[in-house]
C-alpha cells in the first residue's frame, strides 16, 4: 500500500482544484511556455542550420573546394598540373588565369574579376558553370557573366560587353589600360549576388592572349574534392616550396564564425523562454505545497517518508515539464515539415542564397534542446519538492 502513495498523490495533485484554480492555471501556463519554447527552438535551429548549409554549399562552389596558387610571385605551370593529375586521379583539376577588370556597358561600370578557363575542365569543378554552359558553345573572346551583372547592365545574350584591363609596362613606371570587347554567350546564377556581379568567365586562350601569358603558365588551379579538409593535407605534401594551396573555408572564416556565434546567441536567448516558463513550475508547485501543507503533515505523521513527499512534487514538476517538451517537439517538427513542404515564406533572392526557407535540424541540436529543457525542468521541480519534504509536522498539525 505504502509503495502506491507516490503515484496516487501525483494523480491527485494534478487534478483541477475548484478551490484553488490559479494553481492549475499556473501549471498550464508552465506547460504551454515550455512547449512554445521547445517548438521555437527547434524551428530556429533548423533555420540556422539550413542557412549555414546553403551558404556553405554555394560558397564551396564559387570559391572552389581547393585552389593551388603561387606563394609570393610567379605562376603555376603545366608540369605541376600534369604531376597533380597523375598523383590524384580521383580529383578534378581546372587551370585558370585571372585578372581584375572593369566591366562597362554604356555609361555603367562595374569592377570585378575575369577568369580564363578551359570550360570542359572547369565544368568538372564548378557545377553552376557546368549548368550555364550545358547547351552553349563558347568560342574565343566570348564571355559568361553572372545574372546580377546581366540585370545591372540590362544586357542580353550575344550583346557586346567591354572589359577594361590594367597592365604594367616592362619599365614599371606607367599603367596603361587595355580594352577588349567580349560577346556575352551565357548567364550563370550562383544565388550569391556578390559573386554573380563580380565574376566573369572566358576561354583560357582568350585571357592568355590578352594578358600575354604563355600557354603553359597559369595563375592557379581549381580543384574539386569531396573531402577537401583531408585532401588539402595530401596535396600540400606534393607541392613545390613556391606554391601553396588553400581551402574554400579559409576565405570565409570570419563569416562562418559570425554565423556560429549568432546560432549560439539565438539558442541561449530562446532557451530563456523555457527558463521563464519553468518559473511557473516553481510557483505552481510552491502554491501546491502551501495549499497541501496539512495533508503533507498528516501523511508524514502516518508514516510517509520525506523522500516520498519529495518524489511526489518532483514527479509533478517533471510530468508538467516532459509533457511540455513532448508537445513542443510535436509542434516543432510539424512546423518544420509544413515550412519545408509548402512554399509559405518566399525570400528575396538578391539577399539570400535561396528563395525558400532552408531547414535542416541536426541530431546534435535536437538533443541539446531536449536535454537542456529537461535539465531546466528538473532543477525547477527540485526546490519545491525539497520545501515540501521540510514541512514541520508538529507546527502544521498544531495550527490546524
Amino acid at each position: 500500500m505504502k509503495s502506491n502513495i507516490v503515484p496516487y498523490l501525483v494523480k491527485r495533485f494534478l487534478r483541477f482544484d475548484n478551490e484553488q484554480p490559479f494553481i492549475f492555471l499556473s501549471a498550464l501556463l508552465a506547460f504551454l511556455g515550455i512547449a512554445l519554447g521547445v517548438m521555437v527552438l527547434l524551428v530556429a535551429m533548423a533555420l540556422m542550420n539550413g542557412f549555414d548549409k546553403e551558404f556553405r554549399k554555394k560558397l564551396t562552389i564559387m570559391n572552389y573546394p581547393l585552389t593551388v596558387i603561387p606563394k609570393f610571385y610567379g605562376s603555376v605551370n603545366e608540369n605541376l598540373l600534369i604531376d597533380l593529375e597523375q598523383k590524384f586521379p580521383n580529383l578534378a583539376f581546372s587551370p585558370y588565369v585571372q585578372s581584375a577588370v572593369m566591366a562597362r556597358s554604356g555609361a555603367k561600370l562595374e569592377g570585378g574579376y575575369i577568369f580564363g578557363v578551359n570550360f570542359k575542365d572547369e565544368a568538372k569543378v564548378n557545377s553552376i558553370l557546368a549548368k550555364a554552359i550545358a547547351n552553349t558553345n563558347i568560342d574565343k573572346f566570348d564571355v559568361l557573366i553572372g545574372k546580377s551583372l546581366k540585370d545591372e547592365f540590362d544586357i542580353l545574350l550575344n550583346d557586346k560587353l567591354m572589359y577594361i584591363f590594367t597592365s604594367i609596362e616592362p619599365g614599371g613606371l606607367s599603367i596603361t589600360p587595355r580594352i577588349k570587347r567580349f560577346e556575352v554567350k551565357g548567364i550563370f546564377d550562383s544565388g550569391l549576388t556578390a559573386y554573380d556581379k563580380a565574376y566573369s568567365y572566358t576561354s583560357l586562350a582568350s585571357l592568355q592572349a590578352i594578358l600575354r601569358v604563355p600557354s603553359n603558365q597559369y595563375d592557379g588551379i581549381h580543384i574539386f574534392s569531396d573531402n577537401p579538409h583531408e585532401d588539402i593535407l595530401k596535396i600540400k605534401k606534393e607541392l613545390p616550396i613556391n606554391v601553396s594551396i588553400k581551402g574554400w573555408w579559409q576565405d570565409n572564416v570570419n563569416f562562418f564564425a559570425a554565423l556560429e556565434l549568432e546560432k549560439v546567441s539565438l539558442f541561449i536567448v530562446l532557451m530563456l523562454i523555457i527558463l521563464i516558463a519553468s518559473i511557473n513550475i516553481i510557483s505552481s508547485l510552491l502554491m501546491t505545497v502551501m495549499n497541501r501543507r496539512s495533508e503533507i503533515a498528516l501523511l508524514m505523521s502516518l508514516g510517509a517518508t520525506k523522500l516520498e513527499v519529495k518524489k511526489v512534487f518532483l514527479y509533478l514538476g517533471v510530468i508538467i515539464g516532459i509533457a511540455g517538451i513532448l508537445s513542443g517537439i510535436a509542434l516543432g517538427m510539424s512546423g518544420i515539415w509544413i515550412l519545408s513542404t509548402f512554399d509559405i515564406v518566399s525570400l528575396p533572392k538578391d539577399v539570400y542564397p535561396t528563395t525558400t526557407l532552408p531547414l535542416d535540424l541536426s541530431i546534435k541540436d535536437f538533443l541539446f534542446i531536449v536535454f537542456g529543457a529537461l535539465a531546466i525542468v528538473m532543477l525547477s521541480a527540485y526546490y519545491p519538492a525539497k520545501k515540501a519534504s521540510e514541512v514541520d509536522i508538529l507546527t502544521v498539525l498544531r495550527n490546524e
